[in-house]
């Protein structure tokens, strides 16, 4: 028997149309059968989010050799729900997830729906990978970045990940990358979170905008610091959020009824 081709499913959180993804598929021809179920529009910020009070539409886009596209309403994580449950016809070797523009390191993991369809393959028990470029523009060169993908994806294509465990790239938007490193995530948060204004009826309307602070500038084990100095930065993400060393600790707190 011929063996089939690995299935790569890929998303984002930026819509089917951005150059993100476009370079992330690109970069990925050959390893396998590609199929891009990605939202029909911007969905950034959707971290895990998913759509419950109305139907979600899928439409297929294209179809050649290999490759497919879909466009679809919901959220980054209803695509990877609806490919796997209703549109591909067998598990996915792998899931690849942006190239977001944008950084999803250190909290921004939290809130990132590109990050949020990687976990979501691990839900179903698939290796995913989610990438990000630290440049917002709709015009960022992802030149560089799409060596990144493909040696990275056709490492985890051959090795697999743990189960339970995705991986978050960051890219820094660089041509002179000083090469990757494994770290954790930055311990850190966002302040002065938003702009107030107004709008045309002179009532308060607030932007989201804010400035990272980084709680530990100077480990060089973690992802911010190494995204600073050039270095494509690679953290493991569990999906089990159980604080397990913490668990002894109110043990006790069973015997309060």
């Amino acid at each position: 028997m011929t063996k089939q081709k690995p299935l790569i499913l890929v998303t984002n959180d930026d819509g089917y149309q951005a150059k993100g993804i476009k370079a992330l598929t690109n970069s990925l021809k050959g390893l396998g059968e590609i199929v891009v179920v990605a939202p029909d529009g911007p969905r950034s910020g959707m971290s895990s989010a998913i759509t419950s009070l109305y139907p979600i539409r899928i439409h297929l886009l294209q179809e050649e050799t290999d490759f497919k596209i879909y466009s679809c309403t919901g959220t980054p994580v209803d695509c990877i729900k609806l490919a796997v449950s209703e549109v591909l016809d067998r598990k996915p070797d792998l899931v690849v997830t942006g190239i977001n523009h944008g950084s999803n390191a250190s909290v921004a993991v939290l809130y990132s729906g590109t990050m949020g369809a990687a976990m979501e393959g691990c839900v179903f028990k698939i290796p995913s990978i989610g990438f990000s470029l630290l440049d917002h523009s709709m015009h960022a060169d992802f030149s560089t970045s799409e060596k990144i993908t493909r040696l990275l994806s056709e490492k985890v294509l051959a090795e697999g990940l743990p189960k339970g465990t995705c991986l978050n790239v960051n890219i820094p938007n660089t041509k002179d990358l000083k090469g990757i490193k494994i770290c954790r995530q930055t311990s850190g948060n966002w302040t002065n979170e938003f702009q107030k204004s107004k709008d045309g009826s002179y009532k308060d309307v607030y932007w989201l905008t804010g400035e990272f602070a980084n709680d530990e500038p100077n480990d060089e084990n973690t992802d911010e610091h190494v995204l600073a100095r050039d270095y494509v930065s690679v953290v493991p993400v569990k999906i089990d959020m159980t604080d397990h060393n913490y668990i002894s600790t109110i043990k006790s707190w069973e015997s309060l009824i």
